[in-house]
């Protein structure tokens, strides 16, 4: 039984310890795949619905790290044109959050974020996905269901 296999029958079932564990050990290039997989699926939540449970369930640091690959992905144009929370809380010229700074953000702040950022740039999904793959326990938060279809769509694509 390969990897993909074995991490297919962990979600289905309940998350367990083991299950975390086994995805903990997994290549974060895999992983990171089968998290973009799931992100793109039209059988899971929007992507801004994830994010933003994702953001809700990470620390302060997380936080940060996953705000700066979505300011990254907007770039220096949308950030110009940026309103609300987004534009509202970076000073000017802000490249890079800090866990503090990230802390002030709520999720539903995210989950706009998220998806400004991704109807300007798509590529957004992959860069947020394997940022998570680095944090597979938060992973969890999103429920089996969503999990197995991440990695049920990324075996179909590796034995395509």
């Amino acid at each position: 039984m390969g990897l993909m296999d074995t991490l297919l029958q962990q979600v289905t079932g309940a998350m367990s310890a083991d299950s975390v564990e086994h995805l903990q050990n997994a290549p974060t290039g895999t992983l990171g795949q089968c998290i973009t997989a799931m992100f793109h699926s039209d059988q899971t939540p929007p992507f801004a619905d994830m994010v933003g449970q994702l953001f809700g369930q990470s620390n302060d640091a997380q936080r940060a790290g996953m705000l700066n690959q979505l300011l990254a992905a907007a770039g220096p144009a949308l950030l110009a044109q940026a309103g609300g929370a987004l534009g509202a809380s970076l000073p000017p010229g802000t490249t890079e959050l800090t866990p503090e700074q990230a802390s002030q953000f709520s999720a539903t702040d995210v989950h706009a974020m998220a998806a400004q950022v991704q109807q300007a740039n798509p590529g957004v999904v992959e860069a947020i996905g394997h940022f998570y793959s680095e944090h597979p326990a938060l992973i969890k938060t999103l429920g089996s269901a969503a999990l197995a279809i991440g990695l049920a769509k990324l075996r179909e694509h590796q034995q395509a």
